[in-house]
């Protein structure tokens, strides 16, 4: 049977971001390149939907790049229901494969879990939540047509 709570409730790539040292350059090789129209720009962070993914370039050192570990290049995000995000951690924790983030609700209206991969990119567990459960007026970035 297979366990669909925690880590088994992922059923899709929610978005990705790739971590940029020049970003420019980089929206204009997405947008030169493969034609991607840029759909929001919210400060250090440019983003393009690439079919049902939300695909995002951000300049690296501008946001979330895991607390001052060794660099990544990517960011992988995984969506699950709010209460899985809880249930994830708990498994990450039995299977001894350290956070570099707890549970945490932000202020984009995403409950996240951070963890890297042995190849020490990003991988991020997260849950779409309501306004009133974020840390502070939510930005609107990352919501997903559902």
């Amino acid at each position: 049977m297979q366990n669909n709570k925690g880590i088994g409730a992922i059923h899709s790539l929610g978005y990705v971001i790739v971590l940029c040292d020049d970003l420019d350059r980089m929206v204009a090789f997405y947008k030169d390149l493969f034609g991607f129209a840029v759909e929001e720009v919210a400060g250090h962070l440019v983003s393009f939907r690439v079919g049902g993914v939300f695909l995002a370039l951000r300049s690296r050192g501008r946001g979330y790049d895991g607390a001052g570990g060794p660099g990544a290049s990517v960011q992988l995000s995984f969506r699950v229901p709010p209460a899985d995000v809880d249930r994830a951690y708990e498994t990450l924790q039995a299977q001894g494969v350290g956070e570099i983030e707890p549970p945490t609700d932000q202020d984009w209206t995403h409950r996240t879990l951070f963890f890297r991969d042995p190849e020490q990119n990003i991988l991020e567990i997260f849950a779409d939540i309501h306004p009133d459960q974020t840390l502070d007026a939510p930005t609107g970035m990352h919501l997903l047509a559902p």
